[in-house]
């Protein structure tokens, strides 16, 4: 009886467990995948959502093993550039981003963790807002090594003049990147779905010019 038990809190519909499952599989399931591997990612993760299984990390490093991450992409359309950071742990070039609290709305997750982060308040990119540009899974690399992060990827607007204060516990280094350098691939240790990334935001662009 408990499971059929519901509690609508904002835009989200959460159960007993305090989940999130209806509003989140909706709104993965509005995604227009951007070829086979977005295709195959966002079938898994409907999948998973509606299976039931935790969604959150609820323990440190990797408990459960599979959960929910937001992550948070600074562009400066103008300059049409991108900034990435080097992370200590996972040994790549990373967009900012972090795992989604119990409860918590993904793309608030993704504003915090941009805060965190870098201390910085940015809005999202325009025409974009609230909604997740990329749905992915991967298998992490690093000291938490071996578990699945399944990320819905945001994308705020930025600006490379503005004061960035990244964690020098996190990352060994920050930089702007141009978007079609990032966009090609090739670079050296980049995360594998940046270029996917920044293929769909390109995308997004030709169909809503700026």
């Amino acid at each position: 009886m408990l499971r059929s038990l519901a509690i609508a809190v904002g835009r989200f519909v959460f159960d007993h467990h305090g989940q999130m499952p209806a509003a989140l599989h909706d709104l993965v399931a509005k995604l227009i995948p951007l070829d086979d591997i977005e295709a195959e990612h966002r079938g898994a993760t409907l999948a998973w959502i509606a299976s039931g299984r935790p969604i959150y990390r609820t323990a440190k490093p990797a408990t459960p093993p599979e959960h929910l991450v937001a992550y948070c992409v600074l562009v400066d359309p103008q300059r049409r550039s991108v900034l990435l950071v080097d992370h200590r742990d996972a040994g790549e070039w990373l967009a900012t981003g972090g795992h989604v609290d119990v409860d918590e709305d993904p793309a608030e997750a993704a504003k915090r963790e941009l805060h965190e982060e870098l201390v910085v308040s940015s809005p999202f990119l325009p025409g974009l807002e609230d909604i997740p540009l990329l749905v992915t899974r991967a298998v992490t690399a690093g000291i938490s090594a071996g578990h699945t992060d399944v990320g819905l990827w945001y994308a705020f607007e930025g600006s490379e003049n503005e004061e960035l204060q990244p964690d020098p516990r996190e990352f060994t280094d920050i930089r702007w990147w141009p978007i079609e350098q990032v966009r090609r691939g090739g670079v050296t240790r980049l995360d594998p779905n940046l270029p996917r990334f920044m293929e769909k935001l390109v995308q997004h662009w030709e169909r809503n010019p700026l």
